[in-house]
């Protein structure tokens, strides 16, 4: 279990150093020129590729993905999703570096909360840990989860500033992300490649993942990348928590101590991320570089 929960740390870390470089990257690729949903994004990919920052944001991000698939494949989804709250943690201490900032009280509350949080979930005897997936199970979920993606996307096409509808949006295509990545790291290690180039999850896992990557991306570009983080923290591990206890054959604790102690995590991990994300450091500005103006889309 302590492997598990390091390398979720970790994980949580490489995607906090990811997501700061790629607004780096994002604030140079369209010179400060308004970012308005994913569709913008991939239209304009060319120059965002272009930018180092980003493409080592992109690197460090799939580094991360590896470590969260090692712990999930040795752990659960129920355990690895909740510790990757972290990376709000993380994001808050490289944007007040990034800053030369000292985060102030609200944001050492907010950090304390979601770590006594994490501490509260693990310690409730019976928590849903473990269990075998029901196939069916994950295939509707992922239908579900499809459809609340598109309209989220929409929702953003819509709106002024879409960066919180797709950040939302992010994080439901990386809690399927983690289960298409358990199902698949399952089918590595018992049917081998060939195997594995047979069944469905890992093409599944490609779609969710890349199309995480891409919605993220959106969400990434605005001033506010605190707060985008915690949307994505927020619905992450709770949609993977979801997944995890209605789509594998876990049990489910009934006792009203336990039910207790979960609801108080989940509240306690709630308050700390939007207290974090409300903290003065919640904002970094996308380093702006001399690039050429884009044709907006």
């Amino acid at each position: 279990m302590s492997l598990v929960i390091a390398l979720a740390v970790i994980a949580a870390f490489l995607f906090a150093r990811a997501a700061v470089l790629q607004q780096q990257g994002l604030g140079s690729a369209f010179a400060g020129a308004e970012v308005r949903d994913a569709v913008h994004v991939a239209r304009n990919f060319g120059n965002v590729l272009a930018q180092r920052a980003w493409v080592i944001g992109w690197v460090t991000n799939l580094a991360g993905f590896l470590c969260q698939a090692i712990a999930l494949h040795l752990g659960s989804v129920a355990v690895v999703q909740p510790l990757l709250t972290a990376q709000l943690v993380f994001t808050l201490a490289l944007v007040s570096l990034r800053r030369r900032s000292l985060p102030g009280r609200r944001a050492w509350l907010g950090a304390g909360s979601v770590c006594a949080g994490l501490a509260l979930l693990f310690a409730v005897e019976g928590a849903p840990l473990s269990g075998e997936p029901d196939r069916p199970e994950v295939l509707l979920a992922a239908l579900a989860s499809t459809v609340l993606v598109v309209a989220l996307v929409a929702l953003s096409r819509s709106m002024r500033s879409g960066t919180i509808p797709s950040a939302v949006a992010a994080g439901l295509c990386f809690a399927m992300s983690a289960v298409f990545m358990k199902l698949t790291a399952d089918d590595l290690l018992s049917v081998g490649i060939a195997g594995t180039a047979k069944d469905w999850p890992g093409y599944f896992l490609a779609i969710s993942t890349l199309s995480g990557l891409l919605i993220e991306q959106a969400a990434f570009a605005g001033p506010a990348l605190t707060w985008s983080v915690a949307a994505m923290n927020i619905t992450n591990p709770v949609a993977s928590y979801l997944a995890g206890v209605l789509a594998f054959n876990v049990r489910v604790p009934t006792d009203p101590g336990s039910l207790a102690g979960i609801a108080g995590a989940g509240l306690l991990l709630m308050v700390g991320v939007l207290a974090l994300a409300k903290s003065p450091a919640r904002t970094a500005a996308p380093a702006i570089s001399p690039v050429g103006a884009m044709n907006q889309s």
